[in-house]
């Protein structure tokens, strides 16, 4: 009898365990020194850091993702002090390879290189003497020409030293917990980024308040870093339900290749870093303060929300409010949140409901029941036990293991403290219920603030919503029917085609909306400079 399932999914690789003890290490990056200019308008930069951890633990795969981590971003300075820092545990006693690049952020063009800095720290164990508050020299190998162009002609003339300085400390905190060392390093530090898009909301009609109450063109992605180590049982590969996603994932073949740079695009628009992106870390943050940042991303029970998510192996919650009604045009939800990694923990939808009597396990919930003291007449509470998050596995980009929803569920109640939590299968009717009934609020009370996703276009014009289907099959068949050039030309574009074109080009797209002239420049993308950087440091 032969297995009509497709490849992926699920996947059983087992983690090899630690060969010995292992520690826990915060990284801090305090400061650094005589930064080449990157902005010459300005005659400054505006500098950001972007690190890489390896340790010598085994991986299940190869194209496992190595553990990341960003900085906040220092507005012009070419002498910034961030301050910022990153803990991971599970690091082993032969300690870690550091690898860390200084850029300048610039949204509208691309990241410029500054420099790169790498560090190997040796054996380390709970009496390590560790790194404080050194100064290192900063390379400029890969770094931009244009950055250091001006820099080498002050050099030539004895008026500047050539190399940037980078200051760091490196400690270990103490050891792994015989429960938390699982096989591998991750990240135990909480910290979180809320990116906006006015260009991509005016395109959709997505709107979106501010601080000031102000209601504006706006479109919103957040990412949360949960507390580590996610379950090793929590790791799913790709579906191949089609044999063009293979290529698509793999970046094989000429349609693998279009389908996959196009993703990237729209990853790294979705989740655009620029002056209005807010960013907070943990400062001697409670789970409790996290449960309530994470509502508040959601904007709590307001408005009838449900959200597409993906939960990376390193624990960073990606997520986007998705619906029926509105919403941008991906070419796959889940592949779009993931970066298209070929691999993550667990990936579908979420919804939040405000709980009328917390101390019942049965109780109504807003929605779909109007419950006084919040929404949509009152400003929500701030007590997480008063909230529920009911959460599913609602996708078929990577079909996680309905079977596994018991090690999820006690991974989220972990780190959402206070907060009652649900995990469902996508395959159960009392969820299909709970998610009509949360449009039916949505219709009612939404406020057109979505920041999110759907699978059709066209539909929404005649007013039925769209289809959407609980996997990405459609979505992924469709655009790569279109890659080989099966859509016509000389179609209408509606809003939400304006905001695709948006994702995929917006300097472009802006640059049509003012005077209609349309820039030819093809410049190369973030996620393909991130790779030819890996290859370089391979190398």
């Amino acid at each position: 009898m032969t297995n009509d399932k497709p490849a992926g999914g699920y996947d059983s690789t087992p983690l090899p365990p630690s060969s010995g003890p292992t520690y826990i290490v915060r990284i801090t990056f305090h400061s650094a020194t005589n930064l080449p200019i990157a902005d010459f308008g300005s005659g400054s930069a505006d500098p950001f850091i972007l690190a890489q951890v390896k340790t010598s633990h085994k991986t299940r795969h190869s194209h496992d993702p190595y553990l990341r981590w960003r900085s906040k971003t220092i507005r012009k300075s070419l002498e910034p002090s961030w301050e910022s820092s990153w803990v991971i545990a599970g690091v082993p006693a032969d300690g870690l390879d550091l690898s860390a690049r200084i850029y300048d952020e610039d949204p509208s063009d691309h990241d410029d290189r500054l420099g790169k800095f790498e560090l190997h720290t040796g054996n380390i164990d709970e009496g390590w003497k560790g790194i404080r508050k050194e100064e290192y020299k900063v390379k400029k190998t890969g770094a931009d020409l244009r950055a250091y162009t001006a820099r080498w002609v002050c050099t030539i003339v004895g008026k500047k030293e050539l190399h940037a300085r980078l200051t760091l400390s490196i400690e270990v905190l103490g050891k792994t917990r015989k429960e938390d060392d699982v096989g591998k390093a991750y990240t135990i530090s909480n910290f979180w980024w809320i990116h906006y898009s006015p260009l991509i909301g005016r395109l959709a009609g997505v709107k979106g308040r501010n601080d000031q109450g102000v209601e504006k063109y706006n479109f919103q992605a957040n990412e949360l870093q949960l507390t580590g180590p996610v379950p090793n049982e929590l790791y799913h590969r790709y579906v191949e339900f089609k044999t063009f996603v293979g290529g698509m994932f793999e970046a094989t073949g000429l349609r693998g290749r279009l389908l996959n740079k196009a993703l990237h695009h729209q990853h790294e628009r979705i989740y655009n870093f620029d002056r209005q992106t807010k960013y907070g870390k943990d400062q001697d943050t409670t789970q409790k303060e996290l449960t309530l940042k994470f509502l508040e991303m959601c904007h709590y029970d307001q408005g009838g929300r449900i959200f597409t998510y993906v939960l990376t192996l390193d624990g960073l919650l990606r997520f986007t409010e998705t619906g029926k009604e509105f919403g941008i045009d991906l070419l796959s939800k889940h592949t779009m949140h993931s970066d298209v990694n070929r691999y993550i923990a667990w990936s579908g939808e979420f919804l939040i409901r405000r709980l009328a009597h917390p101390e019942q396990s049965s109780s109504a919930t807003h929605p779909p029941d109007p419950v006084s003291g919040g929404p949509p007449k009152d400003d929500p509470p701030k007590d997480p036990s008063k909230y529920e998050l009911i959460i599913d596995n609602d996708s078929g980009t990577y079909r996680p293991d309905k079977k596994l929803i018991p090690v999820l569920t006690d991974f989220l109640k972990n780190n959402f403290v206070g907060m009652r939590v649900r995990v469902m299968a996508c395959d159960d009717d009392k969820l299909s219920k709970i998610k009509d009934d949360q449009r039916k609020v949505k219709s009612k009370e939404g406020d057109h603030m979505v920041f999110g996703q759907t699978s059709s276009v066209s539909s929404l014009a005649d007013g039925d919503g769209g289809s959407i289907s609980s996997s990405d099959e459609e979505d992924l068949e469709r655009r790569a029917r279109e890659q080989d050039g099966a859509q016509g030309e000389g179609t209408t574009k509606g809003k939400l085609d304006k905001g695709v074109e948006a994702l995929e080009n917006p300097k472009d797209t802006l640059k049509e909306a003012v005077d209609g002239v349309k820039d030819k420049s093809g410049r190369t993308g973030k996620k393909e400079r991130e790779q030819a950087e890996e290859r370089d440091d391979q190398a």
